[in-house]
């Protein structure tokens, strides 16, 4: 079991690290939000788990957390990326696709 846990703590430990680098070096506030979301998700959800079986005695309490971050992380950045939005953040330039332009339409319809 604790090779198991070193192993999940390493996986969390390479995806928070993917994840920092895509906030970083992606050009605009939605594309770091995309990385941010999904590498912070999982790098917490695999540390936090290995945690939780290098440590058994904790292992209920760190997968009620788990299960929290898996809830609460995405969606915090969706309401971010929603705020962004809402206040007028521009696209990168290169950007070839925008779907909030159908679902404004959408909403002014109804």
């Amino acid at each position: 079991m604790h090779i198991f846990g070193v192993i999940l703590t390493g996986i969390g430990v390479i995806f928070l690290f993917l994840g920092s680098l895509g906030v970083l070096r992606f050009p605009d506030v939605y594309n770091r939000l995309q990385a941010g979301t999904k590498c912070t998700t999982f790098g917490a959800f695999f540390s936090i788990v290995g945690i939780g079986l290098l440590e058994p005695v904790w292992f209920w309490k760190t997968l009620i957390i788990a299960f929290f971050v898996l809830l609460t992380n995405p969606i915090s950045n969706h309401a971010l990326g929603r705020a962004s939005k809402r206040i007028g953040v521009p696209l990168w330039e290169k950007s070839i696709v925008d779907k909030s332009k159908e679902f404004d339409e959408y909403r002014e319809v109804k």
